[in-house]
């Protein structure tokens, strides 16, 4: 049992060894976090408030991705981006497809301030800016410095906002992995917040959230007022969809069922879309790549039609599927079980079928 456990703790540790972006060592000697936006074969540019982005259109459907623990990351010089062999997945530009078909593809960056040993001290920074470790971050050379008075998720909504000021678009969608998801579903509400306050437009609030093998720490925290994590995540997920969001959860090890090492949060599961995705092409204790399957499937899936239900023409849930449909999924009573497909990393020959939540 300890050695599953440990197993569980690795893969959601080594999420930080996803591809390598080519990124100048400053972005990594000093602080710099925020929102980026990406365009064919993994290029970038950050986004700097009033100016102008060569892969930022203000009408465009936009995609915005989220990262999760980083711990080591730093000194490799290691974040990550849209190509995710590393991780297990394709050599391919997974950010191809959405380009092609319109969309502003973003990463929000926080990856020094979750350059943790323990994965709690990094999840703690997404809700205070006063956990156990504060707002520390960390540089290249593996040393912390005193970080700024503001939670990370309050830094990453403040970029959202500065740098979405000017859109004028109809279609958000916010992909959070693993301790990410927390992080996705944070930015949303502070979203919805600032939306129901009237400091921001309502075209800012995400049309959809979509929750990539995502991870919760057990236990109740005392910087939310002794609250789990996963508790007050569903209290956020409940109201926001009473604004009209639309969540979807997609699990693809036990990092995130089996109560080890997380809180499997079968609640919030339930709350959503859910689709248990089997990699299977994996062998059981490649649980690193498991891990971080879901995040280049879901991206992948894109390219291809939405699967079905076996033995049906009812499409199943993926990041093609609409959003009409994922809403009928999320608010019904099953959950998607991956049923074809499941030895083979391509989407395309995926089918599911139909279970008890």
């Amino acid at each position: 049992m300890r050695r599953l456990f440990l197993l569980l703790l690795l893969s959601v540790s080594s999420l930080s060894q996803a591809a390598v972006g080519v990124f100048p060592d400053s972005s990594f000697q000093n602080l710099d976090h925020g929102l980026y936006w990406f365009g064919y074969g993994d290029s970038w540019q950050k986004a700097v408030p009033g100016q102008s982005n060569a892969y930022f259109g203000t009408t465009k459907p936009t995609i915005i991705y989220v990262h999760g623990w980083q711990n080591g990351s730093t000194q490799r010089k290691n974040r990550e981006t849209f190509n995710r062999q590393d991780a297990g997945g394709p050599n391919l530009d997974l950010a191809h497809s959405w380009l092609a078909a319109g969309y502003n593809v973003g990463v929000l960056y926080w990856n020094q301030f979750a350059d943790e040993g323990e994965v709690k001290d990094a999840e703690a920074k997404i809700w205070t800016a006063s956990g156990p470790r504060a707002m520390r971050w960390r540089n290249s050379s593996g040393v912390y410095s005193n970080g700024p008075s503001q939670s990370a998720g309050d830094l990453l909504f403040n970029s959202y906002k500065a740098n979405m000021a000017g859109y004028s678009g109809n279609n958000i969608r916010i992909l959070g992995h693993s301790l990410g998801n927390q992080m996705a579903i944070v930015l949303t509400k502070k979203i919805s917040d600032a939306v129901n306050a009237g400091s921001l437009h309502s075209r800012l609030l995400p049309k959809r959230v979509a929750l990539l093998d995502p991870f919760y720490s057990n236990y109740a925290k005392s910087y939310l007022g002794n609250k789990w994590v996963g508790e007050v995540c569903r209290t956020y997920v409940s109201e926001l969809k009473t604004k009209g969001v639309i969540f979807e959860t997609y699990r693809s090890s036990g990092a995130s069922s089996t109560g080890f090492i997380g809180d499997s949060n079968s609640g919030l599961m339930n709350m959503t879309a859910f689709t248990e995705l089997k990699p299977w092409y994996f062998g059981a204790t490649q649980l690193t790549e498991k891990h971080n399957a879901a995040v280049w499937h879901y991206l992948w899936s894109f390219s291809s039609n939405p699967p079905l239900i076996s033995g049906t023409s009812t499409q199943a849930a993926s990041a093609r599927t609409s959003d009409s449909r994922i809403a009928a999924i999320m608010n019904g009573s099953k959950k998607l079980v991956h049923d074809q497909g499941a030895y083979t990393k391509e989407p395309s020959d995926d089918n599911f079928k139909e279970a008890n939540r």
